[in-house]
């Protein structure tokens, strides 16, 4: 038994307005139905008008994630009735997308800086995942179930309704729970990284979708080439890295025991339910054709100049693979230190903020990189040159001038002839005795070592 995963996730863009009207996007939380309009609403007679913002992030996007950008793309209806969904039918795009054929690869040390964004080069050590497509919809309302006047009852918010929400659709390329998750991590690393979205799983910006199924093998031989399953089972809206891993691995287990029993799994939709920890059969899975797609007649289609395309490759900002070679090279971090460095943008730009504050005081960046690491700084209240301030006040290796020591420790063994004398005859104990009046006598933090150091040449 082989299973054979692929994965559509859905992030929802931070754009201050929706993605074909004018209503606040900043929707999470707000008492329901009050971020609507017209067009939101799918009322008679309303046009859209895109977000030219939200369709230059998708393509950009697009762009972090080695995709091919076509200079033609359209928008598309895809028609289905469901209580979310106002117009009885949604815009989103079908066969020309925004961005095609593009990958990332996991456990990969391969750059990703703006001179290298199209490279096809692999890794040998890496295992490449492929992306199908990047493209722009909209969102749909939220349904919330409960209980009303004692009926039971489903209540629609339609805040969400609209909000730009962008599709990354893989190959069926993974065959593990874990490969799952590490690529999941970093796409939410890179969407974080370009500033699109806070990629927040319990508010729903970051929805997870895997396509699951298991593939009986007929040879064992990892050499013969095997058709893919003629059927797959869609978990919809997983909002957890742990929750994804755990429909996967019971997908897995529950599909091969049909199959070891001759039988063919249900191509259908499930969802996750965590407190039975299984999924639950929702509905039977549609195919394209199901949704009748037709281009979008009051969406021109978009073409896109070279030019164009460059001036929004510009705007892509270091990503984390090309800051993790550049940060090993440059500051002489170890792959560890700098893994944990770079996993949120903001941790990175303090430490290089912090690097820049103490190189004047020949502060070395590992004792910087090893402060914001083991000690947990709290960057909001606390800035880097504060930091660097610390670090200079607590290290025992503190500037102090080098006479003033020598003075001190004259003082200390002019006071103390026998403890001197002892030293000198091979008692080495009194040691401790002679370092400690020196510190004190200083009232500074200094390296002990340089105080003994001082006494030995005495």
């Amino acid at each position: 038994m082989k299973p054979v995963i692929g994965l559509e996730v859905h992030i929802e863009l931070k754009t201050k307005s929706k993605m074909f009207c004018g209503c606040s996007a900043d929707y999470f939380g707000k008492k329901p139905n009050t971020h609507t309009c017209p067009v939101c609403l799918g009322l008679p007679g309303t046009l859209p008008v895109p977000n030219k913002t939200a369709i230059k992030w998708c393509v950009m996007l697009g762009m972090a994630l080695n995709c091919n950008i076509p200079l033609f793309s359209k928008f598309d209806r895809k028609n289905y009735f469901y209580p979310d969904l106002p117009k009885g039918y949604q815009i989103s795009q079908y066969d020309k997308p925004f961005a095609i054929n593009g990958y990332i690869d996991l456990n990969s040390q391969i750059s990703n800086s703006k001179s290298q964004i199209n490279s096809k080069f692999k890794n040998k050590n890496s295992k490449r995942i492929r992306i199908r497509r990047v493209h722009m919809e909209e969102d749909t309302g939220k349904l919330t179930h409960g209980s009303v006047s004692g009926e039971n009852v489903t209540l629609i918010d339609f805040n969400r309704s609209g909000v730009p929400l962008v599709e990354i659709v893989t190959e069926p390329d993974f065959d593990n729970a874990g490969d799952v998750k590490d690529y999941l991590q970093k796409l939410q690393q890179i969407v974080r990284y370009l500033g699109i979205s806070n990629a927040d799983m319990e508010k729903g910006d970051m929805r997870l979708e895997p396509n699951i199924s298991v593939l009986k093998l007929k040879s064992q031989n990892p050499k013969v080439k095997t058709e893919l399953p003629d059927y797959k089972v869609e978990v919809k809206n997983i909002n957890s890295f742990r929750f994804v891993e755990k429909a996967i691995e019971f997908e897995i287990k529950r599909q091969s025991e049909i199959l070891k029993k001759d039988e063919t799994p249900a191509q259908e939709t499930r969802g996750w339910n965590e407190a039975k920890q299984k999924t639950i059969m929702q509905r039977v899975k549609e195919e394209s054709s199901d949704y009748r797609y037709f281009p979008e007649p009051d969406i021109p289609p978009i073409r896109w100049t070279r030019k164009d395309l460059e001036n929004i490759k510009k705007q892509i900002p270091e990503l984390p693979n090309s800051k993790k070679e550049r940060f090993i090279k440059e500051y002489g971090l170890t792959g560890y230190d700098t893994q944990i460095l770079i996993r949120e943008k903001e941790t990175a730009d303090y430490f290089e903020g912090a690097v820049r504050a103490g190189s004047k005081d020949n502060i070395k960046p590992k004792t910087i990189a090893n402060l914001i690491i083991n000690k947990k700084i709290n960057m909001e209240e606390t800035l880097p040159s504060s930091l660097i301030k610390s670090i200079i006040k607590t290290s025992s290796y503190g500037k102090i001038n080098t006479d003033k020591i020598i003075k001190a420790v004259g003082e200390v063994l002019n006071e103390n002839p026998q403890a001197f004398k002892d030293y000198k005859d091979g008692k080495t104990q009194v040691l401790q005795f002679l370092v400690g009046n020196t510190i004190k006598k200083l009232k500074e933090r200094v390296d002990p070592k340089i105080i003994v150091e001082v006494i030995n040449k005495k």
